[in-house]
């Protein structure tokens, strides 16, 4: 098979990542150190939004990988490489998730054998909600999710070398595969890591929710590199404005379908006014909490929608990076208001602990993705579908 020719030149990473990425880990680190000395529990729960944000933008970025390559699409192959190594995120998540495994008893009420005993709800959930098995879950998912993103990415990167269109069968194969399994794992993930929070309370569609939020900001983040990297030339040459349409028109349409769950949700819940699922948001709703959740209205969808209505505005890549930095700040408001309200149940609680942790994130973010693309190409040289990826026009 004859190789793939394409106008594209593999340089040196540009060592500005590498070294924000390390200061802000390192500067994360100690904060979050610290933050554990002084208030171990409120840490805990910032630890937790740590893991959920984190999880989506690596989980999300394989369910991305894996779709392009179900979906047989061809306008996001020229850039799909970047998404790749965003996946790679999913490598450090159980080391995110060891401080969470040293404080259960902090964060879950139904870690607490008294409480449980006492309680006929928690009782009759027991067999499902209890340490052992909530363990064994999360082992599970961590190992199905680093085992997926593994096979798939070396046989991308294997290509490059090869040109073998077999591999991309095989990615085909292996993604079909993952799909059921990501849906699944990701609901019980959301499940078990956020709504068993409130262990009374329950959402048939919780896992839509954070499923919604999740793929947003796997995007944004993969926006943001793809033309930052783009305008850095560290891309093809041959990319146009046609290529940014498809990222915009994709973060304006799961922006919208983030609103339509969050406001399903919301309207199932307070119209059937059973007291079990309405205290979730009565929670939210009381003494400051009120303030963030009419906040949320506007900076999860509010801004976005309006930023990305109009069809220029999906193509201009100062609009996008904008907007791709906001929906990476609002997905952590977000799951600030999921977690956080279980804490202090009485009024928000902001400061340098609640800044130490996002700081971290994305640190951590920036130092993974630096390293997996350090000597790789950014660019599927090998795929067979590059060239008309490439030459892909609305």
């Amino acid at each position: 098979m004859s190789e793939v020719k394409v106008d594209y030149t593999k340089k040196e990473f540009p060592p500005i990542l590498s070294k924000v990425g390390l200061i802000l880990t390192l500067v994360g680190l100690v904060l979050v150190v610290l933050a554990y000395s002084v208030d171990h529990t409120r840490s805990a729960f910032n630890n937790l939004i740590l893991l959920m944000f984190l999880t989506s933008i690596g989980l999300g970025s394989l369910f991305l990988v894996a779709l392009e390559y179900v979906m047989g699409n061809v306008w996001s192959v020229p850039f799909r490489r970047i998404v790749e190594f965003l996946g790679a995120v999913l490598l450090i998540l159980p080391l995110v998730f060891i401080p969470i495994y040293f404080n259960l008893h902090d964060l879950f009420h139904w870690t607490h054998q008294e409480a449980v005993e006492a309680d006929k709800i928690l009782k009759g959930k027991a067999p499902y909600l209890n340490e052992q098995f909530f363990i064994i879950r999360a082992v599970v998912f961590f190992g199905l999710w680093i085992l997926f993103y593994l096979f798939i990415q070396r046989n991308s990167q294997k290509q490059d070398e090869t040109v073998d269109q077999k591999l991309t069968t095989r990615n085909i194969r292996i993604s079909a595969f993952f799909m059921p399994i990501f849906a699944l794992s990701l609901t019980f993930a959301a499940i078990d890591w956020m709504m068993s929070l409130e262990p009374h309370w329950f959402s048939t569609i919780f896992g839509v929710y954070y499923f919604s939020g999740t793929v947003l900001t796997a995007l944004a983040a993969a926006t943001f590199l793809i033309i930052y990297l783009n305008e850095k030339g560290y891309l093809l040459k041959n990319l146009v404005s046609d290529h940014y349409y498809s990222l915009g028109a994709l973060m304006f349409a799961f922006t919208n379908f983030w609103a339509y769950i969050a406001f399903s949700q919301f309207l199932l819940i307070w119209y059937a006014n059973m007291p079990e699922e309405t205290f979730f948001f009565i929670n939210r709703m009381e003494g400051n909490w009120v303030y963030v959740s009419i906040a949320l209205i506007f900076v999860r969808f509010a801004i976005p929608y309006f930023a990305l209505l109009s069809q220029p505005s999906k193509m201009d890549p100062k609009r996008l990076k904008f907007v791709s930095l906001w929906i990476l700040f609002a997905h952590m408001v977000d799951l600030y208001w999921l977690i956080m309200p279980t804490f202090s149940k009485d009024s928000f609680v902001f400061g340098w602990i609640e800044l130490a942790f996002p700081i971290l994130a994305y640190g951590i973010l920036i130092l993974v993705f630096s390293i997996k693309a350090k000597n790789k190409n950014l660019v599927p040289i090998g795929d067979p579908k590059l060239i008309r990826g490439i030459n892909f026009r609305l």
